[in-house]
């Protein structure tokens, strides 16, 4: 298995939240009322699984070592518009919090801001994620031997297996009112 492997099985996932916050969208743009809990549930996976699991490994592994390599003058700009969409996605899943909260506390007029975050995040992830599988991730793939592959790899692999602890620890010490 080449590096790319587990980030465009990642990818999979992340298009599945992404079509679930369309289907939410679509219920509030009717006039309902924003499920909380949903969103709760949406931007924890956008800020765990998308940004924290799956961008870390792009930032702190791969397009690290890809720095490393003499990019071509595409590649190394198509690497930097990669990491300010995770830039912007981070934001963008910020500023639903931020909607969300204001919701729940009786603003309504928060709603739109709700609206507007989800459909930025619902345009921004499907062309990201086609810009990597499509256009980046294979030809960035030839910059590597493959001892430097399977090194990566596995480094992917343990940066994985700190996730969780590392998730739960941060809910221990929040709970804790640290």
């Amino acid at each position: 298995m080449i590096p790319i492997g587990p980030l465009m099985r990642e990818h999979r996932l992340i298009e599945q939240m992404v079509g679930l916050v369309k289907q939410e969208l679509g219920r509030l743009s009717q006039g309902s009322q924003a499920d909380a809990a949903f969103i709760d549930t949406a931007t924890d996976f956008f800020r765990t699984y998308a940004d924290r699991t799956h961008h870390g490994k792009e930032e702190d592994i791969l397009f690290r070592d890809l720095a490393n390599k003499g990019l071509s003058p595409e590649h190394l700009r198509t690497m930097q518009e990669l990491v300010d969409e995770h830039v912007l996605a981070r934001k963008t899943v910020g500023r639903l919090v931020a909607a969300k909260e204001d919701y729940v506390k009786g603003n309504v007029d928060s709603l739109g801001e709700i609206l507007d975050s989800m459909r930025e995040l619902i345009t921004l992830y499907p062309a990201h994620i086609e810009k990597e599988d499509k256009h980046f991730f294979y030809p960035c793939m030839e910059y590597f031997s493959k001892p430097e592959q399977d090194g990566m790899l596995q480094e992917f692999w343990d940066f994985d297996q700190k996730m969780i602890h590392e998730k739960y620890q941060k809910v221990v010490d929040e709970l804790r009112g640290g």
